[in-house]
């Protein structure tokens, strides 16, 4: 999956969008994270929600930390959008909850035209 989320980091970049959360696609993630707290991790993870427009989440691999931001982004009114590939067994709680965008994505460009999409969306409100 990092090479999904450096893609999508990317071209969240080059279209001119500030990544808040490049560290998903450090290779060295885990190296780096046993560094911090989990108090650390928790106080910088939430400080990017603050100043977050809009979130938008891999979810094919399931992810407790990530779902808890996805509800925390909602209770906030931040628009949520979650890919994932079509074989990943998707929670329940993601895909009945009508706020969040939930897309399907078989290859990297559409992965991107759904990004685009959902942020063509989420700058209308």
């Amino acid at each position: 999956m990092l090479s999904t989320y450096m893609e999508m980091c990317n071209y969240l970049q080059d279209s001119g969008h500030e990544v808040l959360s490049w560290h998903v696609a450090d290779p060295e993630l885990e190296k780096t994270e046993s560094l911090l707290s989990e108090e650390e991790i928790y106080i910088r993870d939430m400080e990017f929600l603050e100043k977050s427009e809009c979130v938008i989440a891999e979810v094919s691999t399931p992810s407790i930390g990530v779902g808890y931001e996805i509800c925390s982004a909602l209770q906030r009114g931040i628009p949520v959008m979650c890919l994932n590939v079509p074989e990943a067994n998707v929670s329940a709680m993601l895909l009945g909850d009508k706020r969040i965008i939930c897309k399907e994505y078989h290859n990297i460009n559409e992965m991107k035209e759904e990004i685009s999409k959902f942020l063509s969306d989420a700058n209308k409100l």
